[in-house]
């Protein structure tokens, strides 16, 4: 059998090192970019006023972003509520009670599906069946907008995070009479928990430079958020009308605002990579 020569392969896996690296280097370099134009820009409008103050007529100096702070808060913190627990449900079903089971590869269909669909649509289609009924825009159309983004990524990581979870525990707890419930409650979640943890924060941090569904749905608006029932003031919303003005003022702060979603995210993503690190161990 005549041997074929090796250079040809080393050189092959050579040159697919070397793009493997250039891309990595690039996308770290584009990354780096970004941050350092954001922190730049960004970091210069943060002051004690920025966080606490109101915001100011157009044209006027001063000022800050207080309500579109706790407007994002409340409006994340709906979806969360209906969001994650739907997810987390929908995530059992798929890795306890649905192998082999037609209803579960539906819905893995659907949850595949719906984390592919493009958050515009999602906010579109809030609009039609929230919106549009009742008669204004609100932090509730919002908060709904943004749990649909949420729940497919739970329902996902939920389910991925449950099937690592040795069967000898399910066995074991079953063994000793406890039922399925109780088993999954106490014996699986409690052994994948930090994995549960991790996809809830990744799925925060997926919705939380959201614009779209929340311009078709919560809008913006200059006054305190006291209630959810009319249009809330938001973060993203804020940077866009903010950063497509002429006023110096107020592009000054979407850079600020772009400041302090950026480093929320980058929080989301170093807490959750501690908890996986920490789960791997």
């Amino acid at each position: 059998m005549r041997r074929r020569p090796v250079w040809p392969r080393r050189l092959a896996d050579a040159a697919v090192k070397a793009a493997s690296v250039l891309a990595a280097a690039l996308g770290l370099a584009m990354l780096a970019w970004i941050l350092a134009v954001v922190l730049q820009r960004g970091a210069s409008a943060l002051n004690w006023r920025f966080i606490t103050g109101m915001p100011v007529p157009p044209g006027a100096e001063g000022g800050g972003l207080a309500n579109a702070i706790v407007g994002t808060f409340l409006v994340t913190l709906l979806a969360c509520v209906i969001g994650v627990p739907i997810g987390m449900m929908a995530g059992v079903y798929l890795a306890e009670f649905g192998a082999g089971r037609t209803l579960a590869a539906l819905v893995r269909f659907l949850v595949n599906v719906m984390i592919g669909v493009p958050s515009i649509i999602i906010g579109l289609f809030v609009y039609t069946i929230v919106v549009l009924p009742a008669g204004h825009f609100s932090g509730w159309a919002g908060g709904v907008a943004l749990s649909l983004l949420i729940l497919p990524v739970v329902a996902r990581t939920t389910e991925d995070m449950l099937a690592l979870v040795p069967n000898p525990l399910r066995e074991s707890s079953l063994a000793l009479g406890a039922p399925r419930w109780r088993t999954t409650l106490h014996i699986v979640f409690r052994a994948a928990r930090s994995g549960l943890l991790t996809g809830v924060l990744l799925a925060v941090a997926r919705i939380s430079g959201e614009t779209a569904p929340l311009l078709f749905t919560a809008l913006n608006s200059p006054y305190w958020p006291r209630s959810l029932s009319g249009p809330t003031a938001n973060l993203t919303v804020t940077i866009f009308n903010y950063a497509m003005s002429p006023y110096p003022n107020w592009q000054r702060a979407a850079w600020g605002a772009s400041f302090l979603i950026t480093l929320g995210v980058l929080a989301l993503t170093v807490v959750s990579r501690a908890l996986a690190r920490e789960r791997t161990r």
